[in-house]
Parts: C-alpha cells; structure tokens; sequence
C-alpha cells in the first residue's frame, strides 16, 4: 500500500547534518559512527532506499531556517537574509535529487495525480513524490517572498518553529501573531498556500484560524489529553480542525507520544513508547471526528531525532506500514488504514488543488 508522510525534513538532514540520503540508512548510520555533534548520531531513520522499502512514495518534505534574535538561546541565524539564504540552499538540494532521479516535484493536482498512477506499480527506482513545505516563516524577509518562494512550487507554511518568531510565536512560547502574521495570513489565502498550525502558540492558532480562510492542515500533531504539553493539540482545537476540514498528522517523536519523557534520559523501551500508543492519539482523535477521515501519517522522523526518540518497532522509516496493521488490529477496517496510510492526504490535496491556477 502507498504511504504518504506529511512532514519530513530531508534537506535539512541533508545540508546541515550531511547525510546522503540517496544511502540507505543503515550506511548513513555506519558513516557516523563515532560523531557526537548531534544527538541522533548513528541512529538517523529515514533515507531514499527506506522511504522506497516502505512504499512511502509522497512526501510533504521541508525547508527550514530560522532566525534568532539578541538572547535567543536556541540554533538558528542571525537576520532574516541569512535565514532565506539558507532556505535557498535547501531549494537548491531538492532540485539536484530531481535531476539524479531520486525526487519529483508535486506542485499541482495534474502533478499529483500522474505521481499516484506511477505508484500503483513502483519500479525499485522510482522517484519519490515531494510536497515542499516551509516550517516556520522567519526565512520569509518579508512578505513579498511568499510569491516568490510559491513561483518556485512551495505549498504549504508553518508560520511558527520553537519559541518566539518573526511572523508567530510557536512552541514553548506564547502569545497573538506577530505585528506581520496577519498579512502573511491575507497573502497566503491569496496564493492558495496551505496553513500549517502546527507549532502555532494557543492564542496565535485561534488567532489564525479565524483569519485565514484557505485550506488548513496540522502536518505533525499529537493530542495533548494523552500528553499534557502546549505542543499538542488540545481537544477543541482538534474539533476546530475537523470542522475546518483539515488533516492532522501522528508524530513518531517520542515525547509527544508517552508523558513523562526526558530527552537524553528516557528510553522508547523503558518510557512504553510503541506504535500502539501512538495509535491512542489516532484514535483520540478519530473519536473527536466521528470518523478516520481526517488523520494521516506526519512522522517527523529524523527531525534532530533518530531511533532513540522514536516507537520501538521503527528502526527505519521502512517500517512507518506497522502502524497500520497496529490500526488494523486496533479496530480500523482496510479502507480505514488505507485512508490513514494515504487517501486523506490525497484528497485534501486534490481538492483544494482542484483548477488552481498558480502563481508564475
């Protein structure tokens, strides 16, 4: 069966933590051996090969830069340009895995539906499908670089990462928009771009919502009744999302999945983090909605995270199809997996796509 993810961030495993994902993952590991720069050294999960394995053949895959201003303790770059910059390059990587055959862009509905023709018979080549989406909106120097950066195929924008932002503040923070998210807002319904919620703080989310009137869809989200943090969606969000026809899509991050997890402690053995539990919050939410109809896979795998953050059945992203047969098991019907394996993304997708005519 066909896997969609609705959030993965290859190009930033691929220019910042220098992975060659065209590697399986096992390689990738071997290579690090011994590096300590980053937490999830020699445990990365996702690469070309295990997409492939796993018959994961569309992706909303990311851009990210964020900016960080005086006193802002977290990574990111010092001006709005740097941060562009950075998202650029990022572009520029996603054109080369185009070139060597590895990715295909996904831009239009025409695109989308020539994509999922190929996938119902892969060969054990075949490029994988890509939705570009922006996670935080601090790399947007100003508004005007929406149009571009849509001329260019993105589709959809978080505006929010962590902490506090230039367009609004995400997690662990609080607060409205920022003075400019309001116009980011006007011009992404313009545009036809998606909103993505997720990282948007309590306030900026309602905030948001009652300003944008396009299509809405919370890529990487788990339910904060299961685990009480402000990264979750509460219940009522949740319900304003189903009304809104959104999509929202279970995280494989372990500390959204089981409370109580500390980072660099906890151990998905130790902390119970499986796909069963993970299934709770698909199910949370499946109950909020009355239906399977708005859920989806958006497992954020390898995002500054690997195999020691993640449901202890995952040792690739090969294996994101077990979640399906743990639904299965859990009650889902065949078409039940099948619209959470892919059809929900698709079909958000082809009707908010229907006769759109994009920017050039």
């Amino acid at each position: 069966m066909l896997v969609v993810d609705a959030h993965l961030d290859l190009s930033m495993n691929a220019l910042e933590w220098n992975r060659d994902l065209r590697q399986p993952a096992a390689a990738i590991r071997a290579r690090e051996a011994g590096l300590t720069d980053k937490p999830d050294r020699g445990r990365g999960t996702v690469a070309f090969p295990d997409l492939r394995r796993g018959g994961v053949g569309l992706v909303v895959a990311t851009q990210i830069g964020r900016y960080v201003a005086p006193g802002n303790p977290l990574p990111g770059w010092h001006s709005p340009e740097q941060a562009w910059a950075q998202t650029q390059g990022q572009l520029a990587w996603y054109r080369e895995m185009e070139r060597a055959g590895e990715l295909a862009p996904i831009a239009t509905r025409a695109e989308l539906d020539a994509h999922l023709l190929a996938w119902q018979q892969p060969t054990p080549t075949a490029p994988i499908g890509y939705i570009r989406s922006l996670e935080g909106a601090d790399s947007l120097v100003s508004v005007d670089y929406l149009q571009t950066a849509v001329r260019d195929g993105l589709r959809a924008v978080g505006p929010a990462h962590y902490g506090p932002g230039r367009y609004s503040p995400g997690t662990d923070a609080s607060g409205p928009l920022e003075p400019q998210g309001p116009a980011l807002l006007r011009e992404m319904e313009r545009l036809g771009v998606i909103l993505d919620v997720t990282h948007l703080s309590d306030d900026a989310f309602t905030q948001a919502l009652d300003l944008f009137g396009g299509a809405v869809w919370a890529s990487h989200h788990n339910a904060r009744a299961l685990v009480p943090h402000q990264r979750q969606l509460t219940d009522v969000q949740i319900r304003h999302l189903v009304d809104r026809g959104a999509v929202i899509g279970a995280s494989c991050d372990a500390w959204m999945i089981v409370p109580d997890w500390v980072r660099g402690q906890s151990t998905p053995a130790e902390a119970g983090c499986t796909l069963d539990r993970l299934a709770d919050h698909v199910l949370h939410i499946c109950g909020l909605a009355g239906s399977t109809r708005h859920v989806c896979i958006g497992s954020d795998m390898d995002g500054a995270f690997g195999t020691e953050q993640c449901p202890t059945e995952l040792q690739t992203i090969g294996d994101l199809p077990r979640l399906g047969e743990v639904l299965a098991r859990r009650g889902f019907s065949d078409e039940d997996v099948e619209r959470f394996a892919w059809r929900n993304v698709v079909e958000f997708l082809r009707a908010h796509w229907a006769d759109r005519e994009w920017v050039t």
